[in-house]
């Protein structure tokens, strides 16, 4: 088995539960904000804001649009799918989805108990696409800073996960070397495909299935990486 010394993760949707807490905030809101007006159904909602957060996103990071784009048209146009042109209201709605999301804590599961157990064998960073203040707020409300030596994001680096760039950024951050260097993640192209391209190993976190066959590791659950990188010890943190 490879020794490593540098695990870098991604931190939506591989530790922090990204859907979990921002279906809870938009659910939240979609009562609050439009229940009462608009007879919205809260699942219609969400839905309709996530297809269309994430094709903005995926312009983002492609480099087609700035943050404050984004920012100022994911509810504006979720709100136009349902005929409701409110300009102040898509503004309320974006200011308060940034203000609660972030301090929500849930974590993927087996989490915290993983960087409890890989922390004294491994130094551990973070490599993430997001704002820079936004995932701050994540790390800390949800209590997993403090297990992180490096944390980097796109918006520090000047360019986004799967860019190489990003990645030679955390790396010499972090004082490491590509072949000595582990990339955990849920997306195969900008964790998976990145890091390989980077020159890093890498784990696509795939909880649905459909991992990427090229990434050096495969898992299902957070506690799949515990054989590749914890061989001697199980799931309570306690040797065999």
């Amino acid at each position: 088995m490879k020794h490593y010394r540098h695990l870098f993760f991604d931190l939506d949707h591989t530790l922090w539960d990204f859907q979990a807490n921002s279906r809870e905030v938009l659910g939240e809101l979609s009562r609050e904000l439009l229940d009462g007006r608009y007879h919205l159904e809260p699942d219609e909602f969400i839905r309709t804001y996530e297809e269309v957060n994430g094709a903005l996103w995926r312009q983002l990071d492609g480099g087609i649009i700035p943050k404050e784009v984004l920012r100022a048209l994911r509810f504006k146009e979720t709100l136009a799918r349902f005929g409701i042109e409110d300009g102040g209201l898509a503004r309320r709605l974006e200011e308060q989805y940034m203000e609660r999301t972030p301090r929500r804590a849930r974590l993927m599961p087996g989490a915290i108990a993983l960087l409890q157990d890989l922390r004294p064998a491994y130094h551990l960073h973070i490599i993430t696409n997001g704002f820079t203040g936004t995932q701050a707020l994540k790390l800390r409300c949800s209590g997993i800073r403090d297990f992180f030596e490096v944390v980097l994001t796109s918006e520090m680096a000047g360019a986004s996960k799967p860019s190489a760039r990003i990645f030679r950024h955390a790396l010499r951050s972090a004082g490491a070397r590509a072949g000595e260097s582990l990339m955990i993640g849920d997306n195969a192209e900008a964790d998976v495909a990145g890091g390989r391209n980077a020159g890093m190993d890498q784990v696509h976190f795939a909880p649905m299935g459909d991992a990427d066959p090229q990434a050096t590791y495969r898992i299902r659950n957070l506690d799949d990486l515990r054989p590749i990188l914890l061989p001697g010890i199980n799931k309570a943190g306690n040797g065999r």
